[in-house]
C-alpha cells in the first residue's frame, strides 16, 4: 500500500471554537513590541550603522498596530456581551 491514500475518509464534525481572552493576548503582545521597540532604542547608532533600523521601526508599527487591534477586541467583546444579555446569543 502506498503512503497517501487515495480514499478519503469520512468527514467529521467540525469541534466547536475556543473561547480565549482576545483582549488580553492582544495587550500582551502590544506590549511585547512597544518593549522592544524601547529596548532597541538605545542601540539606534549601531543599527543606523548597519542599514537595520528597520527593526526598530517594526517594533514601533507593531505596537501601534496593536493599540488598533485593542480597540477592535474590546469592542468585539462589549458586542458579545450586550447580545448574550439581549439573549441574541446562547453559552
Amino acid at each position: 500500500m502506498g503512503a497517501m491514500s487515495k480514499q478519503r475518509s469520512p468527514l467529521r464534525e467540525a469541534p466547536e471554537p475556543l473561547e480565549a481572552d482576545d483582549v488580553a493576548t492582544v495587550t500582551v503582545g502590544t506590549v511585547v513590541w512597544f518593549a522592544l521597540f524601547v529596548v532597541q532604542l538605545p542601540f539606534y547608532g549601531w543599527y543606523s550603522d548597519h542599514g537595520h533600523t528597520w527593526f526598530i521601526w517594526t517594533c514601533a508599527a507593531g505596537g501601534v498596530l496593536g493599540l488598533v487591534g485593542l480597540k477592535y477586541v474590546r469592542a468585539r467583546r462589549d458586542a458579545i456581551a450586550r447580545a448574550r444579555a439581549a439573549g441574541e446569543l446562547t453559552q
